[in-house]
């Protein structure tokens, strides 16, 4: 967007038109704006609903330790099979400053899978352990 004042003979302008420069850069925007919270969403789990549970906000320095509902074991969105979890997970944790990791268990997974995973934790000598819930929504009236 340039305007010619005055005394210009009409010959070739030499400065930049940056118009189409800033169009391509909004639509990169707003394409990376629309995809970036897809890449992290991580394995997909109906996590159970509990009432007293706290917002913590996600970083990339937790671990994430995600059982599905058909017994399957994940590692910070990786499958691992659970023969294996007490190396992965010490691992995934020699990388990390926080030894906290956050078990994500689906709502139909077995009660023994999930501490089939609790105990592999323990027996590696991992004692900070937390539990993702959903928070349920007040009823309105």
């Amino acid at each position: 967007m340039s305007m010619s004042v005055g005394g210009d003979d009409g010959g070739v302008k030499s400065e930049i038109n940056v118009t189409p420069l800033v169009d391509v850069m909004l639509v990169l925007l707003i394409i990376v704006m629309i995809v970036a919270p897809m890449l992290q969403k991580g394995v997909d789990v109906r996590l159970p609903v509990a009432d007293n549970s706290s917002d913590k906000p996600e970083t990339q320095d937790q671990t994430v330790l995600a059982v599905a509902a058909d017994r399957s074991v994940f590692v910070d969105s990786v499958q691992v099979p659970m023969s294996d979890l007490r190396r992965r997970m010490t691992e995934a944790l020699d990388a990390k400053s926080q030894r906290i990791v956050l078990v994500k268990a689906d709502e139909d997974a077995p009660y023994g899978a999930v501490m089939e995973a609790m105990d592999e934790l323990r027996a590696g000598g991992i004692e900070d352990i937390g539990i993702i819930t959903e928070r349920r929504t007040p009823a309105i009236e």
